[in-house]
């Protein structure tokens, strides 16, 4: 698909490599969940590389000197239900003081439309730059929900990370929330009449958790 600004489509071969594994079919759900986690990690590593930083003075064994924390308030990370949970502990090895919020979408089978049933932010989430996670970016309705939701109650500082997308859930993403950064690890083919990313990966959530 064509370019469009503040949207990563993240092409490292590690992490190309692990979608790979996590598309097959016969990967099973203990081997889907971590790699998961693991996708995350990678994804987050790139996506956190512009936090600001303070020096502070810390004693090594050797001697005192000055050295970088994260500035200010600390991540939240907001994982849309129930899928985008798999990819919080990956996030979190990277930052543990991380706050986790929680919002809540159901997709409606017949209109593919997303329903919020759940939202709880930590706070001041104004003051906090905010990670929203979900695997799969597909019509692109539930993320955008997520998100007006998060700008409701005064989120500002916005990242949106996926394993994989579909071009029309990219978009429409994109330019309901132009001001949001995207990080995705691929940007599939297209979405079938039924509304799933094609080649994909499936049902996230099912594989997950090991539902049906």
């Amino acid at each position: 698909m064509e370019k469009l600004e503040n949207v990563v489509e993240l092409t490292h071969p590690l992490l190309q490599h692990k979608i790979t594994m996590l598309r097959d079919k016969n990967t099973g759900t203990a081997e889907f969940r971590a790699l998961v986690e693991e996708i995350a990690m990678l994804e987050a590593f790139e996506a956190l590389n512009d936090l600001q930083t303070v020096d502070i003075e810390c004693e090594t064994p050797i001697e005192k000197c000055m050295a970088p924390v994260i500035a200010g308030r600390k991540m939240a990370i907001v994982p849309i239900l129930r899928a985008g949970l798999g990819m919080v502990n990956g996030i979190q090895r990277l930052v543990p003081t991380a706050k986790i919020g929680h919002i809540g979408m159901y997709r409606d089978e017949e209109t593919h439309e997303p329903h919020e049933y759940y939202c709880k932010l930590p706070s001041p989430i104004e003051e906090r730059l905010i990670v929203v996670t979900d695997p799969m970016l597909a019509t692109g309705g539930s993320a955008i929900d997520a998100i007006d939701l998060i700008k409701q109650h005064g989120g500002k500082r916005i990242k949106f990370m996926a394993i994989i997308g579909a071009p029309e859930g990219v978009r429409a993403l994109h330019e309901a929330h132009p001001d949001v950064q995207i990080y995705i690890g691929h940007i599939d083919r297209e979405l079938n009449s039924d509304a799933y990313i094609c080649p994909g990966l499936g049902d996230a959530g099912d594989r997950i958790f090991g539902t049906k």
